[in-house]
């Protein structure tokens, strides 16, 4: 863990960037907790809707997969795709995967200049942020917010994969993660298509 990119960014530097954001296209505010910032999600998403929430440490903290997946208040894409094989349904998988409705995840590191960037190792989510979701919600604490892209990608490398690469030796039981895809979001030009929540806590990697 490298200190620098686990401190929470001040009020200034989270206003700088929640405005560039919204210059290139990208909703984003800031609340104070978890338990607000679910609040707002719970609110922006009708009730019985399709949608899938992405794997993610943020999102686990704040109960979202819960109460996405097991509410039933939701068309839960997750729960679909646990009900299918790979062996057989592969394609159906991809493609079910790559166009919901609605998308909740979150990015690895918000530049001040407001790109986006979001490191995978299979690539899964990314179709879906980057074109295939309707409607994206990314959960971001402001400890990801970095200078520019190049601190991002030190970021990324440095702090978020050795991290990931401890939970997914636990969760999978392999050696270690890799940054295999990253997906930079510089600019969104479906108008209310992305909305970015900044929360002013330390969450996820």
């Amino acid at each position: 863990m490298i200190k620098q990119f686990n401190e929470l960014a001040n009020a200034k530097r989270t206003e700088k960037t929640i405005s560039a954001l919204k210059e290139n296209g990208i909703n984003a505010f800031l609340v104070e907790t978890k338990e607000q910032a679910k609040e707002k999600v719970l609110q922006m998403i009708p009730k019985g809707a399709e949608v899938f929430s992405m794997t993610s440490i943020t999102l686990e903290a704040m109960g979202i997969p819960k109460e996405i997946n097991e509410s039933k208040n939701y068309d839960s894409v997750r729960n679909k795709l646990i009900s299918m094989t790979s062996q057989n349904q592969s394609r159906e998988m991809q493609k079910l995967g790559s166009a919901p409705d609605w998308t909740i995840g979150s990015v690895h590191a918000v530049t001040e200049d407001g790109k986006l960037m979001i490191a995978s190792n299979t690539g899964s989510q990314l179709p879906a942020y980057a074109y295939g979701a309707e409607n994206v919600i990314f959960l971001v604490g402001t400890q990801k917010i970095v200078k520019n892209m190049e601190q991002g990608f030190e970021r990324i490398y440095n702090h978020s994969l050795p991290l990931e690469s401890e939970r997914a030796k636990k969760a999978y039981g392999i050696e270690r993660s890799n940054v295999s895809k990253i997906l930079i979001i510089n600019k969104e030009i479906q108008q209310n298509r992305i909305t970015l929540i900044f929360i002013n806590e330390i969450l996820g990697f």
